[in-house]
Formats: structure tokens, C-alpha cells, sequence
């Protein structure tokens, strides 16, 4: 067998950091045989300046929205941006088509191994099963009225039949619900025994108003329903946040991404925190911190977290509301606004924390029988990532 010798200045493992001294051994392929001393390492190791990591898990995306890069303007707010969504996407499927299969060639090129996808439609479904990554389809579902639920379920099930056709280890799919303010009481009943022993996601508390539409039923939501014909006759305030009006519906998911997080409070944590134990489901908090500066110049409380313990993961969101696919362009951002964050902590939340998330158990980490891809990434400086650090894909 031929291996493969990697040494760089840092080699980060998935969970921790070791020094030159540790070089790792793979076969031709990646596939991890060990991490050794390199005074048992023999001759031909490659030599390299920077640090070599597992590939990132882009734990949040929406490929099927690639063609919708720079088409919405940055800080119009979420209510704006979605009415946009809604009233832009829709181009000549060959331009989509190509738009996805060159976002998912730019995710490539920046190290990404793994995409937590939502799918609105099976669009991307002849992409996915081209198998150049691991993809977790998130086949996702919107209908805030009970009138629109048995359509609304209906195609969404007929789309979720599509992706079961992709049959590898590389793709996993659930259905998932879009987000507290657009799924029906009804609608979340036929959607949870899709997510049974698998990873659901939900995007949540991205701005401030959709607590205020969950709390007293006020707030800029209430323009969104004018615009689309809702009437909200039938929908009553809760009286609590989004996110305890609704988290309840996850029992039988085994895991739970929630995503942004933006207004996401302490007594949110800790009510997460309970139901997570009752419901044996393990919450993670999902980060997509450009985003969030590209549609509202906001960002999510990551101290907060932190002080919690709240498992963390990164995602892009898609090219509608970023500039780019790129895991660690997020990373930089981060340590721009959370400088006292070390660096090994992001890339656990960017490699083992997303495949982990995800259920790729062969991804994330240095660990023997893995494939988790092997990136270098230069130019750190003071064990912190720089305006000028990239990351170059080696296996």
C-alpha cells in the first residue's frame, strides 16, 4: 500500500491541535491510517507551511438558490428578502442547473466535503447524485394555513420520494419544516414521521419580530401575510417565544439543527436544553453569521452559547444572501467580531461538530478508517485566521 506523509506547522485533528512533531499517514485515497511521531514516520513526508484540517461541513445551505447570486440587495431585512425569494426565483431550469453545478465546484475548491441542504423542490436532486460530496437533503416544507397543508404535503411528499432514489452512504434526507411563522399546526403532525431517528433542521429567530408575531402578534411578520394574502384569523399569539411555541414538535428526531439563532435569548437555551433531555434529541446551534450581515447586518449571540455549552455548527446559507459557498470566509468573520474565540474551537464547530451533526461519521476528524478530506489553511497568524488566510484542498 502507498501512503501518504503530511507535516505542517499545526495539525488540527477535529478536536485538538498538535505540533510538527506529528505527521499523518494516509493511504493514496485520504483514507486515515494513523497519526504518529515523526521520529516513526519514515522519509518522504510532505512538508507544508500552515495548518492541515479535516474538510469543512457547510452545515446549512440552499443549493437550488445559487442562480439568485447578487440579485437581492444587501440589509433589506428578512421580510424583504423573503418576499424577494419568492418573487425572483424563478429562472429557466438549464440556468439553474448550472448555476448549483458551479457553486457545488466552488464548494469543492474551498474545502467543503459535506453540505446540510434544504431542498424546497428535487431541482438539485440529478446534481446530488453525481455523489461529488455528502449531501444531507433537507427536504423542506411550507404552509402556515390549514387549507394549504394536504397540497403543500402532497408535493413535498412527492419530491421526497425523488431524493430516496439517491442510494449512497454520501446522502441522507429528512423533511424538515422552513421556520416557526410558516408551518401549520397540521402541517407539523404529517412532517414528523419523516424526521424519525434522523437530523431535522428549522430556521430560527432570525430577527426580532418573529418572537413579537409569536408573542403578541405584532411585528413587521404581519406586512409578510398582507403581501401574501394571508389571512391570520385563525392564529392565535402563544404568549411565548418562536422557538417554545414550536420546539416541541421535534420529538422523534434524534437531532435538531436550528438555524441563525440571531435573537436567540437564555431562557430559549435553557428551555432547549430540558426538551432536549425529555425528548433524548440533541440541539445544534447553527451559524450563518454572513448571512445574517448580508440580509440585516446582524449577528447571532455566539457568547451566549458559548457560556451554555450549545453544540455549534457553521453553515453559508446560500448565494442569495452571501457573496460565497466558503466555510472559512464564515471562520473570518467570526474571529472578526468574536476575537477571544480560539481558532481550534471554530474549526471543531466547521469539521467534527458538523459531520457529527449530520450523521457522516466517516467526515470531520483524523481518526483511523476516515475519509474526511485534508485541507491546509496559511496564513494564520498568532493561531488566528487573517484577511489574507485561505485554504487549499489537498485530498
Amino acid at each position: 500500500m502507498a501512503f501518504r506523509k503530511f507535516q505542517a506547522d499545526q495539525l488540527f485533528t477535529g478536536a485538538t491541535i498538535l505540533d510538527s512533531t506529528n505527521i499523518l499517514v494516509t493511504d493514496e485515497d485520504g483514507l486515515v491510517i494513523e497519526i504518529v511521531a515523526i521520529t516513526d514516520a519514515g522519509e518522504d513526508i510532505q512538508k507544508l507551511h500552515g495548518w492541515i484540517s479535516p474538510g469543512f461541513v457547510n452545515s446549512h445551505c440552499h443549493l437550488e438558490l445559487s442562480h439568485m447570486k447578487g440579485l437581492i440587495p444587501e440589509h433589506t431585512g428578512l421580510v424583504d428578502f423573503v418576499i424577494s425569494i419568492i418573487s425572483q426565483r424563478h429562472f429557466p431550469e438549464e440556468e439553474i442547473l448550472q448555476a448549483m453545478a458551479d457553486a457545488e465546484e466552488a464548494m469543492l475548491q474551498n474545502g467543503i466535503v459535506a453540505v446540510g441542504d434544504i431542498s424546497n423542490n428535487a431541482i438539485s436532486f440529478a446534481q446530488k447524485a453525481k455523489q461529488r460530496m455528502a449531501y444531507y437533503t433537507f427536504l423542506e416544507i411550507s404552509g402556515f394555513t390549514p387549507q394549504v397543508t394536504p397540497l403543500r404535503f402532497g408535493k413535498g411528499l412527492e419530491y421526497y420520494q425523488q431524493f430516496q432514489h439517491i442510494n449512497s452512504k454520501n446522502h441522507s434526507l429528512s423533511m424538515a419544516a422552513h421556520a416557526p411563522y410558516s408551518v401549520s399546526n397540521e402541517l407539523w403532525k404529517l412532517m414528523q414521521p419523516y424526521f424519525e431517528n434522523k437530523t431535522t433542521t428549522l430556521h430560527n429567530q432570525e430577527t426580532a419580530f418573529e418572537d413579537d408575531f409569536f408573542l403578541n402578534k405584532t411585528g413587521d411578520f404581519m406586512r409578510l401575510y398582507e403581501y401574501l394574502h394571508v389571512n391570520l384569523d385563525f392564529f392565535s399569539a402563544t404568549g411565548k417565544s418562536s422557538l417554545q411555541s414550536v420546539a416541541s414538535n421535534f420529538a422523534g428526531a434524534s437531532k435538531t439543527l436550528l438555524v441563525h439563532d440571531v435573537f436567540t435569548k437564555q431562557d430559549d437555551l435553557q428551555f432547549i436544553s430540558d426538551l432536549s433531555v425529555d425528548q433524548h434529541n440533541q440541539f445544534y446551534y447553527c451559524l450563518c453569521i454572513n448571512a445574517n450581515q448580508y440580509i440585516s447586518k446582524a449577528l447571532p449571540p455566539i457568547d451566549l452559547f458559548r457560556k451554555n455549552n450549545c453544540q455549534v455548527v457553521v453553515g453559508t446559507d446560500s448565494l442569495a444572501s452571501n457573496h460565497q459557498l466558503n466555510i472559512l470566509d464564515e471562520l473570518k468573520t467570526i474571529s472578526k467580531h468574536f476575537s477571544s474565540i480560539p481558532l481550534e474551537e471554530q474549526l471543531q464547530w466547521a469539521t467534527l461538530n458538523g459531520a457529527q451533526a449530520l450523521g457522516f461519521e466517516q467526515l470531520g476528524s483524523f481518526e483511523k478508517g476516515k475519509t474526511p478530506g485534508i485541507l491546509l489553511i496559511d496564513q494564520i497568524e498568532n493561531n488566528t485566521l487573517t484577511p489574507n488566510s485561505k485554504v487549499k484542498r489537498l485530498l
